[in-house]
């Protein structure tokens, strides 16, 4: 049997994107850019998926600039926030994605302080300590990403806009773990910068869109075209925009009926690893409405083999990870982990689920992970 419990590294494309890819492939091949009966069939699927994802999240289609996934977009805000909005400082966290982490890192020098805010245990940001610096005033982007990819922990984005707003500093976040799991209202969140991948919910690999707030003008980060408006030269991948709104259209088709079987699947696999394994923590907050439900990160029992326990999932043939695929081969361990102190010398494996994900293939996994820990591990 072949479990995937990787959800948060990427889903499985859904069926029917895949069929609205296909026919786009074989019949809407023409550049969006030009001007022939070709072009404007492109052209003519590129500004209805903008549309329609636009409507989605209650923004603007002028506000929305397709991407090649969540990394560009994060790069995208940030470099445009310090070279077009003049930020003479950027607020984040240790434990945020490295698309963000390395980003803020790439661009501090003399003329842009980078601070990180203190996290707790459970990986939230001290919001008095937030308030405390913008207080001063000065030319300030926030980037705290709207649930951490590794722990699951929900940052309480709408009390963040709200200060980024009482004190005029910009507010970029990255919801690539959340877009399409959450409702999303833009007008009422009133955020400057948002981000996200279609391939976190059931679409296509390698497209995704930054939000870019109409109040806000930028410049292409990416040069050598006028495409999305002169915001972001290239080649418009039209199967893939195709894919991402088909994929953006299934999530929101019944978006509180997905969650709440996703949230089940997750209050069972807790319920049952604790009846099964003794000593075993969870990272992150795991209250409902402060954890996505999407994302699991169980701290298991000590064992002196616990660097061969991912492979012997894999073997079993169950997917599951140490933290993000991003970090894949790293040689330090999880950032995230690390930012929260975590104890590091335990196993330290995250599950994550979709609506693809069944009971059954909860219940093999943790049937395989105890058999492990009784026949091998120990």
């Amino acid at each position: 049997m072949r479990v995937y419990l990787d959800n948060a590294a990427t889903t499985p494309v859904a069926k029917e994107v895949i069929e609205v890819m296909n026919e786009v492939l074989h019949n809407t091949f023409g550049n969006p850019s030009s001007t022939h009966y070709a072009g404007r069939q492109a052209k003519a699927i590129l500004e209805n998926s903008r549309r329609l994802i636009a409507g989605k999240i209650n923004c603007k289609p002028s506000e929305i600039i397709f991407t090649s996934g969540g990394t560009e977009a994060d790069n995208m805000a940030l470099h445009c926030a310090v070279r077009e909005l003049k930020v003479k400082r950027i607020i984040t966290s240790t434990i945020e994605h490295h698309a963000v982490g390395h980003t803020a890192e790439s661009l501090k020098c003399e003329d842009l302080e980078l601070i990180y805010l203190d996290i707790d245990s459970k990986g939230n940001v001290d919001l008095n300590q937030l308030e405390k610096l913008l207080q001063d005033g000065k030319k300030t982007l926030v980037s705290l990403m709207h649930a951490n990819n590794e722990i699951g922990t929900l940052l309480p984005i709408k009390e963040v806009a709200c200060l980024c707003k009482k004190y005029n500093a910009f507010f970029h976040s990255d919801t690539v773990q959340t877009m399409g799991h959450y409702p999303f209202d833009l007008q009422d969140l009133q955020i400057d910068f948002v981000t996200c991948a279609a391939h976190k919910f059931h679409g296509p690999k390698g497209i995704g869109f930054l939000y870019v707030n109409g109040k806000n003008s930028i410049s292409s980060l990416l040069k050598g075209g006028a495409q999305e408006r002169g915001l972001r030269g290239g080649t418009e991948n039209i199967s893939g925009i195709a894919g991402f709104a088909k994929a953006m259209e299934l999530a929101y088709e019944d978006i509180a009926e997905h969650q709440k079987y996703v949230q089940e699947l997750k209050n069972y696999m807790v319920q049952i690893l604790k009846e099964k394994l003794k000593d075993i923590s969870f990272h992150g907050e795991m209250d409902a409405d402060k954890s996505l439900y999407t994302v699991l990160n169980v701290c298991l029992p000590k064992t002196e083999k616990a660097s061969m326990l991912l492979f012997s999932l894999d073997l079993k043939g169950i997917a599951c990870s140490g933290g993000s695929a991003c970090s894949s081969g790293a040689a330090k361990g999880s950032h995230v982990l690390d930012g929260i102190r975590a104890d590091m010398t335990r196993p330290n494996v995250r599950f994550s689920f979709s609506r693809f994900t069944t009971k059954q293939e909860i219940e093999y996994a943790v049937e395989q992970l105890i058999a492990l820990y009784n026949k091998v591990l120990v």
